[in-house]
Protein backbone atom coordinates (compact mmCIF):
# COMPACT_ATOMS: atom_id res chain seq x y z
CA UNK A 1 0.00 0.00 0.00
CA UNK A 2 2.80 3.05 0.90
CA UNK A 3 4.35 1.77 -2.80
CA UNK A 4 1.16 2.29 -3.97
CA UNK A 5 0.64 5.77 -2.33
CA UNK A 6 4.46 7.01 -3.51
CA UNK A 7 3.13 6.24 -7.04
CA UNK A 8 0.16 8.31 -6.90
CA UNK A 9 2.15 11.07 -4.90
CA UNK A 10 4.84 10.83 -8.10
CA UNK A 11 2.24 10.90 -10.87
CA UNK A 12 0.50 13.96 -9.52
CA UNK A 13 3.41 15.90 -8.01
CA UNK A 14 3.49 19.97 -8.96
CA UNK A 15 6.57 19.22 -10.76
CA UNK A 16 4.21 16.37 -13.51
CA UNK A 17 1.57 19.03 -13.43
CA UNK A 18 4.22 22.47 -14.41
CA UNK A 19 5.15 19.62 -16.65
CA UNK A 20 2.45 19.02 -18.90
CA UNK A 21 0.68 22.33 -18.24
CA UNK A 22 4.14 23.86 -20.41
CA UNK A 23 3.62 21.10 -22.90
CA UNK A 24 -0.25 21.78 -23.15
CA UNK A 25 0.82 25.71 -23.62
CA UNK A 26 3.61 25.11 -26.46
CA UNK A 27 1.13 22.62 -28.31
CA UNK A 28 -1.84 25.00 -27.82
CA UNK A 29 0.37 28.46 -29.13
CA UNK A 30 2.38 26.07 -32.50
CA UNK A 31 -1.61 25.43 -33.39
CA UNK A 32 -2.17 29.34 -33.26
CA UNK A 33 0.62 30.06 -35.00
CA UNK A 34 -0.01 27.63 -38.28
CA UNK A 35 -3.04 28.00 -38.12
CA UNK A 36 -4.16 29.01 -41.94
CA UNK A 37 -0.78 28.47 -42.89
CA UNK A 38 0.67 25.65 -45.24
CA UNK A 39 2.05 24.25 -42.35
CA UNK A 40 -1.37 23.08 -41.23
CA UNK A 41 -1.51 20.08 -44.11
CA UNK A 42 2.22 19.24 -43.26
CA UNK A 43 1.05 18.93 -39.52
CA UNK A 44 -2.30 16.55 -41.09
CA UNK A 45 0.35 14.91 -43.44
CA UNK A 46 2.95 13.85 -40.41
CA UNK A 47 0.23 12.53 -38.02
CA UNK A 48 -0.85 10.06 -41.16
CA UNK A 49 2.97 8.76 -41.30
CA UNK A 50 2.82 8.51 -37.24
CA UNK A 51 -0.24 6.80 -37.71
CA UNK A 52 0.96 4.49 -40.42
CA UNK A 53 4.03 3.98 -38.66
CA UNK A 54 2.54 2.72 -35.01
CA UNK A 55 0.50 0.12 -37.34
CA UNK A 56 3.23 -0.75 -38.56
CA UNK A 57 4.87 -1.81 -35.18
CA UNK A 58 1.56 -3.26 -34.05
CA UNK A 59 1.44 -5.95 -37.31
CA UNK A 60 5.47 -5.80 -36.99
CA UNK A 61 5.64 -4.94 -40.71
CA UNK A 62 9.57 -4.50 -40.58
CA UNK A 63 9.87 -3.10 -43.98
CA UNK A 64 7.33 -0.42 -43.56
CA UNK A 65 8.88 0.91 -40.12
CA UNK A 66 12.62 1.06 -41.85
CA UNK A 67 10.78 3.03 -44.84
CA UNK A 68 8.63 5.37 -42.40
CA UNK A 69 11.91 5.59 -40.14
CA UNK A 70 14.07 6.93 -43.42
CA UNK A 71 11.06 9.24 -44.24
CA UNK A 72 11.28 10.84 -41.10
CA UNK A 73 14.92 11.53 -40.66
CA UNK A 74 14.94 13.00 -44.08
CA UNK A 75 11.55 14.93 -43.77
CA UNK A 76 13.43 17.14 -41.13
CA UNK A 77 15.82 18.67 -43.03
CA UNK A 78 13.25 18.69 -45.69
CA UNK A 79 10.84 20.78 -43.20
CA UNK A 80 13.36 22.76 -42.13
CA UNK A 81 14.30 23.65 -45.96
CA UNK A 82 10.56 24.27 -47.24
CA UNK A 83 8.84 25.50 -44.47
CA UNK A 84 11.19 28.17 -43.50
CA UNK A 85 8.59 30.88 -43.92
CA UNK A 86 6.60 29.48 -41.57
CA UNK A 87 9.69 28.68 -39.07
CA UNK A 88 11.07 32.51 -39.69
CA UNK A 89 7.31 33.52 -38.78
CA UNK A 90 6.46 31.70 -35.47
CA UNK A 91 9.91 32.78 -34.25
CA UNK A 92 9.91 36.19 -34.74
CA UNK A 93 6.54 36.08 -32.95
CA UNK A 94 7.60 34.39 -30.61
CA UNK A 95 10.99 36.87 -29.76
CA UNK A 96 7.74 39.56 -29.41
CA UNK A 97 7.20 38.16 -25.66
CA UNK A 98 3.41 38.28 -26.39
CA UNK A 99 1.46 40.89 -23.10
CA UNK A 100 5.44 41.44 -22.27
CA UNK A 101 5.60 44.00 -25.10
CA UNK A 102 2.75 46.42 -23.51
CA UNK A 103 5.41 46.91 -21.21
CA UNK A 104 8.53 47.80 -23.51
CA UNK A 105 8.82 51.69 -23.94
CA UNK A 106 5.07 51.79 -24.49
CA UNK A 107 4.12 55.29 -26.54
CA UNK A 108 2.98 58.49 -25.01
CA UNK A 109 -0.84 58.75 -25.32
CA UNK A 110 -0.12 62.20 -26.62
CA UNK A 111 2.27 60.71 -29.59
CA UNK A 112 -0.43 57.44 -30.24
CA UNK A 113 -2.93 60.26 -30.79
CA UNK A 114 -0.54 62.43 -33.28
CA UNK A 115 0.72 59.44 -35.04
CA UNK A 116 -2.98 58.54 -35.86
CA UNK A 117 -4.06 61.72 -36.73
CA UNK A 118 -1.35 62.09 -39.66
CA UNK A 119 -1.27 58.77 -40.58
CA UNK A 120 -5.92 59.15 -41.44
CA UNK A 121 -5.02 63.08 -42.66
CA UNK A 122 -2.81 61.23 -45.09
CA UNK A 123 -4.89 58.17 -45.83
CA UNK A 124 -7.46 60.69 -46.88
CA UNK A 125 -5.66 63.13 -49.23
CA UNK A 126 -4.01 60.23 -51.12
CA UNK A 127 -7.26 58.19 -51.15
CA UNK A 128 -8.91 61.75 -52.58
CA UNK A 129 -6.09 62.07 -55.16
CA UNK A 130 -6.43 58.61 -56.65
CA UNK A 131 -3.16 57.18 -55.06
CA UNK A 132 -2.20 54.17 -53.85
CA UNK A 133 -0.09 53.61 -50.23
CA UNK A 134 1.41 51.22 -48.46
CA UNK A 135 2.49 52.70 -44.86
CA UNK A 136 4.22 50.16 -42.69
CA UNK A 137 3.88 51.25 -38.67
CA UNK A 138 6.79 50.07 -36.73
CA UNK A 139 5.80 48.79 -33.03
CA UNK A 140 8.16 46.12 -30.81
CA UNK A 141 9.20 44.21 -33.99
CA UNK A 142 12.67 46.19 -35.60
CA UNK A 143 12.07 46.82 -39.24
CA UNK A 144 15.50 47.89 -40.09
CA UNK A 145 16.03 44.76 -42.07
CA UNK A 146 13.24 46.35 -44.37
CA UNK A 147 13.95 50.30 -43.82
CA UNK A 148 17.71 49.71 -45.36
CA UNK A 149 16.03 48.14 -48.26
CA UNK A 150 14.51 51.96 -49.33
CA UNK A 151 15.52 55.05 -49.80
CA UNK A 152 16.54 57.10 -46.16
CA UNK A 153 13.90 59.59 -45.14
CA UNK A 154 14.12 60.38 -41.74
CA UNK A 155 11.70 63.01 -41.57
CA UNK A 156 9.04 64.41 -39.14
CA UNK A 157 5.57 62.38 -39.91
CA UNK A 158 2.81 64.44 -41.37
CA UNK A 159 0.16 63.91 -43.54
CA UNK A 160 1.30 66.55 -46.02
CA UNK A 161 4.72 64.50 -46.57
CA UNK A 162 3.28 61.46 -46.64
CA UNK A 163 0.95 62.39 -49.25
CA UNK A 164 4.15 63.69 -51.50
CA UNK A 165 5.54 60.85 -51.37
CA UNK A 166 2.84 58.71 -53.01
CA UNK A 167 2.05 61.13 -55.70
CA UNK A 168 2.19 58.75 -58.86
CA UNK A 169 4.86 60.90 -60.52
CA UNK A 170 7.42 61.17 -56.86
CA UNK A 171 10.25 58.40 -57.35
CA UNK A 172 9.90 56.93 -54.42
CA UNK A 173 5.86 56.10 -54.85
CA UNK A 174 6.51 52.90 -55.65
CA UNK A 175 6.99 50.32 -52.16
CA UNK A 176 6.21 50.98 -48.41
CA UNK A 177 6.84 54.04 -46.32
CA UNK A 178 8.42 52.75 -42.95
CA UNK A 179 7.02 54.92 -39.82
CA UNK A 180 8.98 54.53 -36.69
CA UNK A 181 7.43 56.62 -33.88
CA UNK A 182 7.11 60.37 -35.31
CA UNK A 183 9.73 59.79 -37.88
CA UNK A 184 9.12 58.81 -41.39
CA UNK A 185 12.51 56.80 -41.73
CA UNK A 186 12.39 55.14 -45.43
CA UNK A 187 10.46 54.92 -48.40
CA UNK A 188 10.35 52.53 -51.80
CA UNK A 189 11.18 49.88 -49.32
CA UNK A 190 10.46 46.22 -50.70
CA UNK A 191 8.21 44.27 -48.58
CA UNK A 192 7.85 40.16 -48.21
CA UNK A 193 4.87 38.97 -50.85
CA UNK A 194 4.73 35.63 -49.71
CA UNK A 195 0.96 34.03 -48.86
CA UNK A 196 0.06 34.47 -45.31
CA UNK A 197 -3.23 32.58 -46.21
CA UNK A 198 -5.45 30.54 -48.53
CA UNK A 199 -6.84 34.06 -49.24
CA UNK A 200 -4.18 36.66 -50.49
CA UNK A 201 -4.42 35.86 -54.18
CA UNK A 202 -7.52 37.94 -53.82
CA UNK A 203 -5.53 40.94 -53.07
CA UNK A 204 -3.66 43.40 -55.07
CA UNK A 205 0.42 43.62 -54.57
CA UNK A 206 -0.13 46.15 -51.97
CA UNK A 207 -2.66 44.65 -49.65
CA UNK A 208 -0.68 40.94 -50.10
CA UNK A 209 2.75 42.83 -48.83
CA UNK A 210 0.41 44.67 -46.02
CA UNK A 211 -0.32 40.71 -45.12
CA UNK A 212 2.62 39.35 -45.28
CA UNK A 213 4.46 41.72 -43.27
CA UNK A 214 1.95 42.70 -40.64
CA UNK A 215 2.20 38.26 -40.33
CA UNK A 216 5.98 38.59 -39.53
CA UNK A 217 5.91 41.23 -37.27
CA UNK A 218 3.60 43.01 -35.48
CA UNK A 219 3.52 45.92 -37.68
CA UNK A 220 0.38 47.72 -38.03
CA UNK A 221 0.47 48.68 -41.93
CA UNK A 222 -2.04 51.04 -43.54
CA UNK A 223 -2.94 50.51 -47.28
CA UNK A 224 -4.69 52.74 -49.75
CA UNK A 225 -5.61 51.11 -53.24
CA UNK A 226 -5.40 53.14 -56.50
CA UNK A 227 -7.97 51.25 -58.09
CA UNK A 228 -11.02 51.47 -55.59
CA UNK A 229 -9.17 54.57 -53.19
CA UNK A 230 -10.72 52.07 -50.44
CA UNK A 231 -8.97 52.20 -47.03
CA UNK A 232 -7.44 49.44 -45.13
CA UNK A 233 -5.60 48.54 -42.30
CA UNK A 234 -3.52 45.28 -41.60
CA UNK A 235 -2.40 44.08 -38.31
CA UNK A 236 -1.76 40.01 -37.25
CA UNK A 237 -1.70 38.95 -40.81
CA UNK A 238 -5.98 40.07 -40.96
CA UNK A 239 -6.82 42.79 -42.81
CA UNK A 240 -10.18 45.08 -42.28
CA UNK A 241 -10.98 47.39 -45.16
CA UNK A 242 -13.70 49.92 -45.80
CA UNK A 243 -12.66 52.25 -43.43
CA UNK A 244 -14.18 55.61 -43.44
CA UNK A 245 -12.20 58.39 -41.09
CA UNK A 246 -13.67 57.23 -38.12
CA UNK A 247 -13.68 53.53 -37.92
CA UNK A 248 -9.97 54.42 -39.61
CA UNK A 249 -8.86 56.36 -36.66
CA UNK A 250 -10.52 54.14 -34.16
CA UNK A 251 -8.89 51.04 -35.28
CA UNK A 252 -5.40 52.41 -35.73
CA UNK A 253 -6.10 53.86 -31.79
CA UNK A 254 -6.94 50.75 -31.07
CA UNK A 255 -4.06 49.11 -32.28
CA UNK A 256 -1.33 51.32 -31.60
CA UNK A 257 -2.32 51.43 -27.89
CA UNK A 258 -1.99 48.03 -26.82
CA UNK A 259 0.88 47.46 -28.75
CA UNK A 260 -0.06 43.59 -29.58
CA UNK A 261 -4.24 43.13 -29.82
CA UNK A 262 -4.97 41.86 -33.26
CA UNK A 263 -7.84 43.26 -35.65
CA UNK A 264 -11.23 42.92 -34.23
CA UNK A 265 -12.72 41.39 -36.81
CA UNK A 266 -11.64 40.59 -40.68
CA UNK A 267 -13.50 42.61 -43.97
CA UNK A 268 -12.66 41.62 -47.48
CA UNK A 269 -10.53 44.53 -48.67
CA UNK A 270 -11.43 47.10 -50.80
Amino acid sequence: MPLIGDLRFQCCGWNNVLDIAIVAIFIYYVLVLIRGTRAVQLLLGVLILVGIYGLAVLLHLQVTQIVLQAVFVFGLTAIVVVFQPELRRALGQLGQLGPLNRLLAPLPEEEVEHIVDELVRSALLISEAKHGALVVVERATGLQDYSETGVPVNGKLTAELLASIFMTRSPLHDGAVIVRGETIVAAACLLPLEDTQDRSHRYGMRHRAALSISAQTDAVVVVVSEETQGISVASNGRMIGGLDEERLRRVLLSLLRSRIQPLPFRSKAS
